[in-house]
């Protein structure tokens, strides 16, 4: 157990002088209990965005990524600024559960007993104290204006707590504050790299126990993800969108291409269904599925859990280039519509059921079907750089309900294919509850006969790191890609 902790890689953001005065729009009241407005001081705008972002976030359970670039666009803020508020949300809101750490110690007492407008505005300010190139007294004298706008009456109380923190780099907090990685390594791995305990510990047994490995696991998913989009087959090539983005192909999906900067809805080939954005992870499971040897008919495929339309998207365009049809079924209104957005111009058929409705459901009859994706729902461990706030939201007792639905929808994969017809099991998570037993214990109760399939010869050759078989899991630190598990299935 006497592995080293890796230093961690650090990312940091230049600081941006203050921009205009317009009033903050935080709503925040002063205090407890107070209602009264006080009177705010001039904040530069993008410490103020990151602020709204990360207060949206604990406050409404907001999701970062859907109501960050709604308040920049509100701001109007947009380059380095935005660059540097972004830098700002997403980065607290990774590194949540060591700041707070370090902000409990520094200031005393437990940052359950903070205000909250002042305890989000800490947190910002901490996070640029440790991992930005923002200079100490910038990040100090920002965050306590921050502070005096929100939570007037904490404004001395912050500036103590945060020269208390600029007193140590991270590297000092942690060395004083995480236990021995000897005596508790999971201990040391969840406040060293900032995630719960117990993810940390699902992380280690999906990958045999390794602790150097799942420290770089770790340190990746604090990392800012790179973009990738999906160049749908058959309406615009890779190496064309590309050229056009000023980005470089993926490293391992054929249609992935990496988008250096800028927003991706910008890109003319998303706005007008060419490509989307796609992790190559999720290209490749559904690649694969497309891709495997099949005999007999080929012409009947399924989506049983298809929204919000990425792995649809790829799938009928891959099934138009081959005469196929696709019919993505999704249970929820809303993300059937988005599906249908999706795979406009494809051969594809929305149906807003649910997936567990085969044989119910005239329109999923059972053994007609010659390939099945099931793309279930799942904790979403294998995001958590995409989506920083679900790991601590997530809890063990998610795992229950989550894997029977996932059993159920794979066996009602296995009675949509015909016999000798594919289903591919997908999950975004490398937990070991929803990925190898939830496949065999699904396959052990669907009564047919199942034969699993070696998914490694259906990605690209010389991916590595692909284990020995036959599912296969992806990860963020060995692929570049979300942490995806493949299984493929063959029905007797």
């Amino acid at each position: 157990m006497g592995a080293r902790r890796p230093r961690q890689r650090r990312r940091g953001s230049r600081v941006t002088a203050p921009e205009g005065t317009r009033p903050f729009r935080g709503g925040s009241s002063a205090g407890r209990g107070g209602d009264r407005r006080p009177t705010r001081p001039p904040l530069d705008r993008p410490r103020r965005v990151a602020y709204e972002a990360v207060a949206a976030v604990h406050r409404d359970d907001a999701f970062a990524n859907l109501v960050l670039p709604t308040i920049l666009r509100e701001e109007g803020l947009y380059g380095r600024d935005a660059a540097f508020a972004t830098e700002l949300t997403y980065g607290t809101l990774r590194h949540l559960g060591t700041l707070d750490a370090i902000l409990s110690d520094a200031s005393g007492r437990d940052v359950a007993r903070i205000d909250p407008p002042a305890r989000d505005a800490l947190r910002i300010g901490a996070y640029q104290l440790l991992h930005t190139r923002v200079p100490p007294h910038a990040a100090v004298s920002s965050t306590v204006d921050l502070v005096r706008s929100v939570a007037p009456g904490a404004a001395g109380f912050a500036n103590a707590v945060l020269r208390e923190v600029s007193t140590r780099d991270i590297d000092g907090w942690v060395a004083k504050l995480a236990p021995p990685i000897e005596t508790d390594p999971v201990g040391h791995l969840a406040l060293a790299y900032s995630h719960p305990q117990w993810i940390v510990r699902a992380f280690s047994e999906a990958l045999d126990g390794d602790l150097g490995e799942t420290a770089r696991l770790l340190i990746e998913d604090n990392e800012r993800p790179p973009v990738h989009l999906c160049a749908r087959p058959g309406l615009i090539d890779p190496i064309e969108l590309a050229d056009q983005v000023g980005g470089a192909p993926g490293a391992f999906s054929p249609y992935a291409v990496y988008l250096p900067g800028g927003a991706p809805g910008d890109v003319p080939a998303v706005v007008d269904g060419r490509a989307h954005v796609q992790d190559e992870g999720s290209q490749l499971v559904a690649a694969a599925l497309a891709d495997a040897p099949l005999d007999g008919p080929d012409g009947r495929w399924l989506d049983l859990c298809a929204g919000p339309g990425g792995k649809a998207g790829l799938l009928g365009a891959l099934a138009a280039q081959r005469g196929a049809h696709l019919t993505a079924v999704e249970v929820a209104e809303h993300r059937a519509r988005l599906v249908s957005q999706a795979t406009r111009g494809l051969p594809v058929t929305v149906v807003a059921t649910d997936g567990r409705e085969v044989g119910a459901d005239p329109k999923l009859p059972e053994g007609h079907f010659d390939r099945v994706l099931v793309d279930a729902p799942c904790t979403g461990l294998g995001s958590l750089r995409r989506r920083p706030e679900s790991r601590w939201r997530r809890q063990p007792s998610d795992l229950p309900p989550l894997t029977r639905l996932q059993r159920e929808l794979l066996g009602a994969a296995l009675r949509a294919v015909r016999p000798g017809g594919l289903v591919a099991y997908v999950t975004c998570s490398p937990h070991t509850v929803e990925t190898h037993v939830t496949v065999t214990e699904a396959a052990r109760r669907s009564g047919v006969s199942v034969d699993f399939v070696d998914a490694r010869p259906l990605l690209p050759a010389g991916m590595p790191g692909l284990g020995d078989g036959p599912t296969v899991q992806l990860w963020p630190h060995r692929h570049g890609t979300d942490a995806m598990f493949l299984a493929v299935l063959r029905k007797g």
